[in-house]
């Protein structure tokens, strides 16, 4: 259990920083920032790094010399002067080798070839990670990125993304070019003027969906997946009810709104069911849980449904906070939430604890306030293949002390890997460093938790498989999962008509980095900055 005192809140800022996809902060206790020159000083030529295969140097003697130094104070660390000096790419690519080293899951798996052989410090860090498969024949790793330092604290602290504030679906398989709206953020350009849950896009400045040129695949990236922020593009859609509509549509900064449609729906036979969407383990995501709970504690509900079909995971103490809310101290019983697992080169940690109290996300120190609890044994969630990583947490966190969880939707993304933000040179990078198990020991859930009536494994969840539907709105009792999650709290079982889980891949909308980079339906990046490359013809089954 979470408790006000320094030792707890040592564990806490320790831990937290680990985040399941998605944003984080940094994990430590001191916020005082050390006087550092405001211009770049050059290091001593006898500090010019080399490669030599098989022999690293500590990663922190590598850290901050970079190839284009960043000037002046940095506002997301209070203003702060930058820690960055004078360097060069293969200062920055042998800082990525040796952090990699030490802390990446699979370190042994790496292959140590020479940086100089890369062009560039993003090419040389996309290499840096397994290139082994799963028994399945899938790549082991699936979660190896980076972004710019200033889009992870903008998103991290203030929820903050760039575009239209629509959140996409790719329906079907790769091969098929039928792109639908998930969701929308509330109050956002694209909800104000008139999008809709399950629009599909037609074209896009012109452009068919359709196209196979290069011209045209530029033309939908940039409108759909990477608008400059006051640029506006033309959308034209196809609605629910068959009617054609254009959009002429501004991007701009969107304020995330990660909890929404929070309702209390009452079934036929008289049960208090609490609904709520919850997109994104980000930290502004707290109070919208706590207003929730206290929501359906006024409303006295029976059960409660959390809708986590979008949700690509955050903040491990925000799953952990969201899972003490439902359970409630009885149910928890001092059983830990969540126990991290690295490599050979990293101390054994201490094992993460359901969270009774909110926190300060801007210092990850407890306010003191206990949060609200609906003391459940049973929770029902809704799932996609994008339900990912620290949602995944919630769902395993909670079998591990024996709470019933029933999965509503289809197969989750399988992520039970983490990992600490790492800021080098206005670049945050994110490499695999831990995988975690619950209470009972469990965590080997990499091909996701599937629903079904009948488990037999332990990646098994008590549930039904039923596919998205975008012919309703979320949080509307005739929208064919949450119908299936009501139809099972009145019966206990499935409907007996259930539909095979179709793919919905929801895609970030915010900024992308490159234009061209291949499209793949089966890896899992949600809420996270990505480029897609249409299928071609040749690519086409």
């Amino acid at each position: 259990m979470f408790k006000n005192n320094k030792t707890s809140l040592a564990i806490i800022a320790a831990l937290s920083g680990f985040t399941l996809v998605g944003c984080g902060g940094g994990s430590s206790m001191d916020t005082t920032p050390t006087p550092i020159p405001t211009t770049p000083t050059a290091p001593p030529i006898s500090s010019t790094p080399t490669w030599t295969a098989g022999v690293f140097e500590q990663s922190n003697d590598l850290k901050n010399f970079c190839e284009t130094p960043r000037t002046g104070n940095d506002p997301f660390n209070n203003n702060a002067p930058y820690p960055d000096q004078v360097g060069s790419a293969l200062y920055e690519k042998l800082w990525l080798r040796s952090w990699s080293d030490e802390t990446y899951l699979w370190y042994d798996e790496i292959a140590d070839n020479d940086p100089e052989s890369f062009a560039t410090v993003a090419d040389y860090f996309a290499q840096l990670k397994t290139e082994q498969l799963t028994d399945s024949g899938a790549k082991k790793d699936n979660f190896h990125f980076s972004e710019p330092t200033e889009d992870y604290f903008q998103e991290a602290q203030s929820g903050v993304t760039s575009g239209y504030g629509i959140n996409w679906a790719f329906i079907g398989d790769s091969a098929d070019r039928i792109l639908r709206v998930a969701y929308l953020e509330d109050g956002s350009p694209a909800s104000q003027i008139g999008f809709q849950r399950g629009d599909t896009v037609l074209s896009v400045d012109g452009v068919s969906i359709t196209t196979n040129t290069e011209s045209g695949i530029d033309t939908l990236n940039e409108g759909l997946f990477s608008p400059t922020n006051g640029d506006s593009h033309t959308i034209v859609v196809q609605s629910n009810d068959g009617a054609e509509k254009t959009f002429n549509v501004t991007a701009g900064n969107i304020e995330q709104t990660p909890v929404q449609n929070v309702k209390t729906i009452t079934t036929a036979n008289g049960s208090n069911v609490g609904y709520m969407q919850f997109n994104s383990h980000i930290s502004i995501a707290q109070e919208g849980l706590i207003d929730a709970v206290n929501k359906f504690k006024a409303d006295r509900v029976d059960e409660l449904v959390i809708d986590f079909r979008y949700n690509g995971g955050g903040l491990l103490a925000l799953s952990a906070q969201l899972a003490y809310m439902v359970a409630g101290s009885a149910n928890v019983q001092n059983r830990f939430y969540y126990q991290t697992q690295q490599n050979d080169k990293q101390p054994v940690d201490s094992p993460f604890p359901f969270i009774d109290e909110e926190i300060d996300y801007s210092t990850f120190f407890s306010t003191g306030e206990t949060l609200p609890d609906l003391n459940l044994s049973k929770v029902y969630v809704l799932s996609t293949s994008d339900t990912c990583s620290a949602s995944e947490a919630f769902i395993n966190g909670l079998k591990g002390i024996d709470a019933e969880v029933i999965l509503i939707g289809d197969t989750t993304c399988g992520k039970p890997y983490g990992f600490t933000p790492t800021h080098n040179c206005a670049t945050t990078y994110y490499t695999i460093q831990f995988s975690g198990v619950n209470n009972q020991g469990f965590g080997e859930y990499a091909a996701g938790f599937s629903p079904t009536p009948t488990p037999q494994f332990n990646a098994d969840v008590q549930g039904c498989k039923i596919e998205d539907d975008f012919d309703h709105q979320l949080g509307d009792s005739n929208e064919a999962v949450l119908a299936t999650a009501l139809f099972h709290v009145e019966n206990g079982s499935c409907p007996i008509r259930t539909a095979t889980a179709a793919k919905a891949e929801p895609v970030s909308f915010s900024n992308t980095q490159e234009s061209l980079a291949p499209l793949n339906v089966s890896t899992q990046f949600t809420q996270r900055n990505m480029d897609l490359t249409w299928p071609t013809l040749s690519e086409e089954k």
